[in-house]
């Protein structure tokens, strides 16, 4: 048996702090649970540190998300299956395509052969296992529930790998469009337009304001085509550098949230993503303080973790989460009403599954709107564009047949 010391909330304002005795954090936490507790923090008095180097693993090239969750679910299969840890990680590395994969499943199974748990050999490549995985390993092994663990994690990385293909898919065509777009109006303006110039210049008549416009453009283009990638590249390099910043990052964060349509449905994927990783981590009996810190880091928008960090202090020091999320414009009632409601009933992670499967279904039905309305969108605007284009080049062809006859 250990002794846990614990920081729990008794309602919405109660804190309460002691000493518990249980065989495992996880049973601590469901013995508080049982007590209407919503456990805080709990920390073992006496923990024995394993003597596993935590120095990053180094790979020589990139191992994809997608791999990854092929590689839990495998791993909880075999483990179900009774196939011992050592010959299952042996058999996944042997059927891995990717050479760096197959290089670190053998440098974790090497590890665990020493002595180390599964969680420390992966926290070996932090790049690869963020602490979100480690986290759900570690509770996992702790609990006996290994496999348990291992599906709930691969549950959780396909469906938000699932929501980012089908945002991506729903972008490739108008992107295909407007680079296909783009690539005709420059062959226009560098390659058709200087070779009618010589026709117009034989009208002497003054050319349409169109034409003119299309001239003065299609000169600017071939004179100082250098000189536009030099500022187009000055451009993007200066806004990548001061994205790298604390302000840079602030700005655009609040830019994309101002965005017209997008706007919403980022500010919706960010809490949708953030109350699913929570509530999982809280599922899996992760204390709610603990839980928010590892959650902080797959929300991407510097305003929102701003203000989840704000929240996880004032919860540290006593007040309610959802009452300190009320108080920001990102955060919607809807959201810290449940949360709070949550917090008061000790059913949290049900609330945060409320959340999560709302703002799924609106990413999801806004991922379709985009879908069917960007696509004649961007055909009608490269339509003009093309249209104005050739309208322009044909305005004196017309007037000449008008003079002839």
């Amino acid at each position: 048996m250990a002794i846990f010391r614990y920081r729990v909330k008794k309602g919405l304002e109660g804190i309460i702090e002691g000493r518990l005795e249980a065989q495992s954090e996880k049973e601590a936490i469901e013995e508080l649970s049982q007590m209407g507790y919503i456990p805080v923090r709990i920390e073992e008095e006496v923990r024995t540190v394993e003597p596993v180097s935590r120095s990053p693993g180094k790979l020589r090239g990139r191992i994809r998300s997608r791999e990854i969750t092929v590689f839990s679910r495998q791993l909880a299969s075999l483990f179900k299956s009774g196939v011992p840890i050592l010959p299952a990680l042996d058999i996944i590395a042997e059927q891995s395509e990717n050479r760096n994969l197959k290089d670190a499943l053998y440098s974790i199974r090497n590890a665990v052969k020493e002595g180390a748990s599964l969680s420390s050999a992966l926290g070996k490549y932090p790049n690869v296992f963020p602490p979100l995985y480690l986290a759900i390993i570690h509770t996992g092994e702790d609990s006996g529930a290994l496999p348990a663990a291992l599906l709930r994690i691969s549950d959780y990385r396909a469906k938000q790998e699932e929501m980012i293909s089908r945002f991506r898919m729903a972008m490739a065509y108008p992107i295909l469009m407007a680079l296909v777009g783009l690539g005709t109006v420059i062959f226009m303006l560098t390659y058709v337009m200087p070779r009618l110039m010589g026709i117009f210049a034989n009208i002497g008549e003054k050319l349409p304001l169109p034409t003119r416009i299309l001239i003065s453009i299609s000169q600017d283009i071939r004179s100082y085509w250098f000189w536009i990638i030099i500022i187009l590249a000055a451009v993007f390099w200066v806004g990548r550098q001061q994205a790298k910043t604390k302000a840079g990052k602030i700005s655009l964060s609040i830019f994309k949230l101002h965005l017209p349509v997008f706007g919403k449905f980022i500010l919706k994927a960010e809490l949708s993503r953030f109350s699913r990783t929570l509530e999982m981590l809280i599922k899996n009996g992760i204390p709610i303080l603990k839980a928010i810190e590892i959650s902080i880091p797959v929300v991407e928008n510097e305003v929102i973790r701003n203000k989840i960090r704000l929240s996880c202090k004032e919860l540290e020091q006593g007040g309610s989460f959802g009452k300190s999320l009320r108080g920001s414009k990102w955060f919607p009632v809807f959201m810290s009403n449940l949360i709070s409601v949550g917090e008061e009933s000790g059913r949290l992670d049900e609330a945060l599954g409320e959340v999560a499967n709302s703002y799924e279904r609106d990413t999801d039905e806004t991922i379709r709107v985009m879908a069917s309305l960007l696509e004649p969108l961007m055909i009608l605007v490269m339509g003009l564009i093309v249209g104005f284009i050739v309208v322009a080049m044909l305005l004196p062809i017309f007037e000449i047949n008008i003079m002839a006859k």
